[in-house]
């Protein structure tokens, strides 16, 4: 679709009224309108040339504007389709929008309301379509929802679908905010179970008094507060996959439940003795090092060996910078237009300043640096690296004085110090946590914590 096909609108009304009042007052504001005054006149258009929106009334004889919308979603899923109701319909207008209609407006209207409405469409199929040449770009699988070009996520999707094939349990490892919900999903969208529900389960977020009843379920009257039964999140499950997010955070006291649970498919509700059977693929991540939980006596280890049956590496947003200026413009994009706001250019000293930051916090904290910018930006034309936050600035490259000390090996050393006292930092004096941020092993980073003398005196979990 060109930019001149982006300007053509279809109006379809019974009303001949209405058809020429819409046509002349949009062509008026720099559209195309043509127009048709039933379904099936609009249906021979649509057929004969492209529109990038459609405005139809609801109510016209010889087939509704219902009717319309059904067949326009099932000739081009994505073209925007406004459709126009009497007032006091609201029942239809949001029958209309769960069949996929775009907007509705109630009549009697002023004309600026279906402007409004058309700018939102434009912008909306704007994005479609850039998405679309994304897409081709750099080779991202339609239905991942994953926007990539590097190698590590690559490898990590031509996994996916051969995970889907298998009913196994998969384990999702990766730092917080690098997609590991996504991925999930992706996996769930190519497997068999892809007809049944996606349920997803943050169990950290579950308080441990909770847990039994909101992932087995609970009978009325069980404990105080218990109105009313409750199937569960197993059972909400049933015939699809269950997303167990965080499954690090579980108390042990819950996990021997969890593994029986798991292991004979079936669960006992809350107040109930009889257990009830449900079938359910097992898609588990997490932030944490479950190995090292296990040697801590913190994670059982039977269930480790049952979660872990198919593993899946996630790699951290830095160890993926060739995808950084992707992220940043699908989400400028989006954002751009949920504000409705003309999307700004990204200039290249601002994609460098982002592909240098090493991202802590991943997807997630790219998602909201360009948020917040986005906001600040107010409208402006083009966001550069001056406009960003100082943290996510490139640091200036350290002047040396003429009598500077030029030892190589002591600049290393000073260097690999902090780094070290970074990672510590960042994984809250968890060294098994450190030793995996740098790429080393744990004797290693022992022996240099001790060389350069940065013990504590809390070692912290996993010292």
């Amino acid at each position: 679709m060109n930019d001149d096909d982006l300007k053509k609108v279809l109006v379809v009304d019974d009303e001949a009224a209405m058809r020429l009042m819409l046509k002349t007052y949009l062509d008026r504001e720099g559209y195309r309108a043509a127009t048709a005054p039933d379904a099936r006149a609009a249906e021979a258009l649509l057929r004969a040339e492209p529109f990038a929106a459609v405005i139809t009334d609801l109510s016209m004889p010889g087939g509704s504007g219902l009717d319309l919308l059904k067949r326009v979603k099932e000739m081009a899923p994505d073209l925007p389709v406004i459709v126009m109701s009497a007032y006091g319909s609201t029942d239809s207008a949001l029958t209309a929008m769960r069949a996929g209609a775009f907007d509705y407006v109630f009549k009697p209207f002023q004309p600026d309301e279906i402007l409004f409405s058309l700018k939102k469409a434009e912008t909306n199929l704007q994005l479609t379509l850039e998405n679309v040449a994304l897409k081709k770009a750099v080779g991202r699988r339609p239905a991942d929802g994953l926007i990539y070009k590097s190698r590590g996520m690559d490898e990590i999707m031509r996994l996916a679908p051969k995970m889907a094939e298998s009913d196994s349990p998969v384990l999702i490892i990766g730092e917080s905010g690098t997609g590991k919900e996504l991925v999930a999903r992706a996996i769930h969208r190519a497997s068999g179970r892809n007809q049944g529900p996606f349920v997803a389960v943050n169990c950290g977020a579950i308080a441990e008094s909770l847990l039994e009843s909101e992932l087995f379920g609970h009978l009325r009257g069980s404990f105080t507060g218990a109105s009313r039964d409750r199937e569960g999140f197993f059972r909400a499950a049933d015939q699809g996959t269950l997303f167990l997010d965080e499954i690090g955070e579980l108390p042990l006291s819950f996990q021997v439940k969890l593994l029986r649970a798991i292991q004979f498919s079936e669960v006992i509700p809350v107040g109930g003795e009889s257990p009830v059977k449900f079938n359910v693929r097992i898609v588990a991540a997490t932030a944490r090092d479950l190995e090292g939980l296990v040697g801590e006596h913190l994670f059982r280890e039977d269930l480790y060996y049952r979660l872990n049956v198919l593993p899946l590496q996630l790699p951290p947003l830095r160890d993926r910078r060739e995808d950084i200026p992707l992220l940043a413009d699908h989400f400028i994009g989006i954002l751009s237009a949920r504000l409705g706001r003309p999307r700004p250019l990204l200039n290249d000293d601002f994609l460098e300043a982002l592909s240098a930051y090493d991202w802590p916090g991943n997807i997630r904290e790219l998602e909201n640096l360009m948020d917040r910018l986005l906001v600040m930006a107010g409208g402006q034309p083009a966001l550069s690296a001056a406009d960003l936050p100082a943290k996510y600035k490139a640091p200036p490259r350290p002047a040396l004085s003429p009598g500077a000390d030029l030892d190589l090996k002591k600049a290393v050393r000073r260097l690999e110090a902090e780094y070290i006292r970074a990672a510590l930092d960042q994984g809250r004096g968890n060294r098994s946590e450190a030793a995996r941020r740098l790429g080393l092993s744990y004797p290693s980073l022992l022996s240099k914590i001790k060389l350069y003398g940065l013990e504590v005196g809390e070692e912290g979990p996993g010292g």
